[in-house]
């Protein structure tokens, strides 16, 4: 009788599991135990969800244990690899996770109406940072999904980790060498920046605001670091023609453009939309900063906040990270959405120089 009752029981998981009815004819089949179940209370221990969440969990037990020995081997016998595998590994997790966060935040932008310039700093952080890493991200999620494509990005990552991957996916030796690397490019940009502000000063009509613009230039090239009033005082240049954000020139646009890492090898007009939305996206990010109060970032959020503008804080101490932040948002507070060019200007005003130039009166 426990013989029947067990056969019966399979035969009714079975006949769940694959999709059809008791008591009905299906394919010619008759299956009459529809009624059986209350006859033989063992049934009941065998529900087709039980048992398919047993398969379930045996299957990924089984892949777990694969898994472990896998990454054993590559650690014990190819430790090089191994880090590359376990790079790539916890940055795709790190890129799921953060693209939940950032799915939440836009459903509750969505569902509650807020506003971007409403969000609170470390989610408006998030939305930037996943947007421009997602881009190019994209490509190489793509090509890891085919099974053993994930072979190919491993070689990818191992010749072309910079041009081709995130920092999800860099170590973290990496993640100091190219910061370092990305930062030495934007420094190659100062010189001819302040070159051609000196350029467009001599369009500038009222003699206070040149001469203002020229001595602020010739202090930042004598390696000085400019006052955030003296930088004020030529904010009007930055609101309209011929230093405003759609007013400037296609030269100069190209060469502020990598100061926000974006490329300066696009036409005049598509630049000048990247640079306004990026730098409006600072401004926005600046603001929402000075509301959460920048004493409540980390150190690491302290040092990326001054990294993205413009400041090589891997080589600074924490204090002299929070002191220059202190100064940029005390300029950037005061702009107003028209000035914003000013603050992408200012990405090299206050970090050419800091923190070895002194103020010079």
């Amino acid at each position: 009788m426990a013989l029947f009752s067990s056969s019966l029981c399979s035969n009714l998981s079975l006949t769940r599991l694959c999709g059809l009815r008791t008591n009905t004819i299906t394919n010619g089949i008759y299956f009459p135990y529809v009624s059986s179940q209350s006859r033989f209370p063992l049934c009941r221990h065998y529900s087709s969800s039980k048992v398919r969440r047993g398969i379930g969990q045996y299957v990924v037990s089984k892949v777990q244990s694969v898994n472990a020995k896998y990454e054993e081997f590559l650690k014990r016998r190819f430790p090089r690899f191994y880090q590359l595998y376990h790079t790539f590994m916890e940055g795709f997790k790190l890129l799921l996770q953060d693209a939940k966060d950032v799915q939440r935040i836009k459903t509750k932008m969505f569902s509650d109406g807020v506003q971007l310039k409403d969000l609170p700093y470390r989610e408006l952080e998030k939305l930037r940072q996943f947007r421009r890493d997602i881009m190019k991200a994209i490509p190489l999620v793509a090509i890891s999904i085919p099974p053993f494509a994930n072979y190919l990005v491993f070689v990818l990552m191992y010749f072309f980790p910079r041009q081709l991957l995130v920092p999800y996916f860099w170590t973290p030796k990496q993640q100091v060498e190219f910061r370092a690397l990305y930062h030495s490019n934007r420094v190659r940009q100062h010189r001819p920046v302040l070159k051609g502000l000196e350029n467009t000063s001599q369009q500038v009509k009222d003699g206070q605001l040149q001469s203002g613009l020229k001595d602020l230039c010739a202090k930042v090239q004598r390696g000085a670091n400019p006052k955030v009033s003296e930088i004020l005082a030529v904010r009007t240049l930055f609101s309209g023609p011929p230093l405003g954000i759609n007013r400037m020139s296609v030269d100069q646009m190209r060469h502020v453009s990598p100061l926000l890492f974006l490329t300066p090898r696009l036409p005049g007009f598509l630049m000048g939309r990247r640079l306004n939305s990026h730098t409006m996206e600072l401004l926005l990010l600046d603001r929402a900063l000075s509301r959460m109060g920048p004493h409540q970032l980390s150190d690491s959020e302290l040092r990326q906040a001054c990294y993205v503008r413009g400041l090589h804080s891997n080589s600074l101490g924490i204090n002299q990270c929070r002191e220059w932040l202190s100064q940029w948002l005390q300029l950037s507070s005061s702009l107003k959405d028209s000035e914003v060019s000013l603050l992408l200007h200012c990405i090299v005003f206050l970090s050419a120089n800091y923190p070895n130039g002194a103020s010079r009166h």
